[in-house]
């Protein structure tokens, strides 16, 4: 069953602050001015988290722009919107949570077929140093990927210098051999 998914939003720092261990696909209510808006791609999920309230999962600090045209219908952008899961998937979440340091990190809103969706991570909070481990480990993948971008280009020259190099010498000497048996045959 392949349908079609298309990004709305994506949590830029959520990757960057959070080891993210599990990841959980929900869905979201919402009213019809903000799924208007969102299809206009006015959606945040900069600092905005999920909880656990009641049984029930809601997401808090997501901003949707109010509908241009929604006048009296449009909610407002900040509210705290409940996420659709089911018993089972909520009671993971509750285990998974209740662990000193996790949390709930909404990681990207995105559209499958029809309906939006949200994909929540389950990750613990890095630390500074983890952080900096995490840049210095990205900025060396990217030098050794820089040096064998720039080792293929130049093997590749010196590959074809090599084989020129070789087709004329094998040229002159097949012509060597048959001038000195033209010469030898006189």
């Amino acid at each position: 069953m392949n349908q079609n998914i298309k990004q709305i939003s994506k949590n830029p720092t959520a990757y960057h602050n959070y080891n993210i261990e599990n990841k959980i696909e929900a869905g979201i209510v919402l009213t019809g001015t903000e799924i208007k808006s969102i299809r206009q791609g006015n959606a945040n999920l900069k600092d905005s988290y999920a909880v656990l309230k009641n049984g029930e999962v809601f997401i808090i600090g997501m901003h949707i722009s109010p509908y241009e045209h929604g006048n009296i219908f449009n909610k407002d952008p900040l509210r705290d919107r409940k996420l659709l899961l089911n018993k089972r998937e909520i009671a993971k979440l509750i285990g998974l949570t209740k662990q000193k340091g996790y949390s709930l990190i909404p990681i990207s809103l995105y559209f499958k077929g029809n309906l939006v969706k949200v994909e929540l991570g389950v990750g613990k909070g890095k630390k500074l140093y983890d952080k900096r481990q995490d840049l210095a480990k990205k900025d060396a993948e990217r030098q050794i990927a820089y040096q064998l971008k720039n080792r293929q280009k130049w093997e590749g020259l010196f590959l074809l210098i090599f084989i020129t190099w070789t087709h004329w010498f094998i040229c002159f000497f097949r012509f060597t051999i048959l001038f000195w048996s033209y010469l030898n045959g006189c």
